[in-house]
């Protein structure tokens, strides 16, 4: 696994709709000139021009555990893994660029997917961990958001032994919480009933660390995503009953989580296919679902 630069990129030709006689020519002419057809052209603008380089340029998110974080040299977390396992079904070194999370999504997708950012760096051939999300996609036209691998949800992970049910956020009153600094479920807990429970959310730098004030004591609960709180308890062993993961709907949270993906340029459909191919042959294989077992995760329905 490695770190690279961005690579070139090269902008695709379209053929104009004509007969079938007059495609075939359009096709033969330019061979028999010594210039690719323009399907050929197009083709080697995503799948070929990666084939022939040989490797698979992945962009994951820095410092976001338990997904992918470290250094840069040595990433771990299930975007990383997942990442190897694509690029090795699709018989190619993997390369990761990892990058930091900008304002918001529209950011991330135009220095990531289909500009490069201003520093110098990118756009990669993927961007893991992308919402399937309709808006997201209508207001990003350059990208195309495909193959879900997961469902992200928001959970409460409380202490039982502090507080043995959860069944409305009322219940968490007098209790001190955490949750992650500046992520929606932290905004979403502080919100609720016109900021009932504010005083009492200690905020922490990460969804992990909010999940360890738990398991040290010095938070009840913590709201956080599913992926965060399992990735925690699954190396604490026999202590792990000690701790639920319970729903807790606040206003602005999806019920049921949401879908994510992967991420590309919106014309590059041959790429697109090729890892709809390879996350299916991980699925029908069991190697996704091992994936989400060596990091401690349940592998859920996206």
């Amino acid at each position: 696994m490695t770190i690279s630069p961005n690579a070139a990129q090269a902008q695709p030709v379209k053929t104009a709709g004509i007969g079938r006689r007059q495609a075939t020519l359009a096709m033969v002419l330019p061979l028999l000139a010594g210039v690719a057809p323009a399907s050929a052209q197009t083709e080697l603008s995503d799948l070929a021009r990666i084939r022939a380089s040989g490797m698979l340029k992945v962009a994951v998110y820095k410092d976001n555990a338990p997904l992918s974080s470290g250094a840069a040299n040595d990433m771990q977390g299930l975007d990383v893994a997942l990442a190897q396992a694509l690029a090795r079904q699709m018989n190619l070194s993997l390369s990761l660029l990892p990058f930091d999370a900008g304002e918001n999504m529209n950011d991330d997708l135009r220095n990531m997917v289909w500009r490069g950012h201003y520093l110098g760096y990118g756009p990669a051939d993927v961007m893991l961990q992308v919402p399937v999300d309709k808006y997201l996609m209508q207001k990003n036209r350059q990208v195309m958001v495909l193959a879900p691998y997961m469902r992200q949800s928001l959970v409460l992970l409380h202490d039982t032994r502090r507080l043995a049910d959860v069944v409305a956020p009322e219940d968490l009153k007098g209790l001190p919480l955490a949750a992650e600094r500046g992520a929606g479920a932290a905004s979403a807990l502080m919100g609720y009933g016109g900021g009932l429970l504010r005083t009492q959310v200690g905020i922490y730098n990460t969804g992990v660390e909010a999940v360890q004030a738990v398991v040290d004591g010095k938070a009840v609960a913590a709201y956080v995503t599913r992926a965060q709180a399992e990735s925690v308890l699954a190396h604490h062993g026999p202590r792990r009953g000690d701790y639920r993961l319970s729903p807790l709907v606040l206003s602005g949270v999806p019920d049921n989580g949401w879908p994510v993906g992967m991420a590309i340029k919106a014309e590059h459909q041959a790429l697109g296919q090729a890892l709809e191919t390879a996350l299916q042959a991980l699925r029908n294989s069991g190697e996704l679902l091992a994936i989400f077992r060596q990091q401690g995760m349940t592998l859920t329905a996206p």
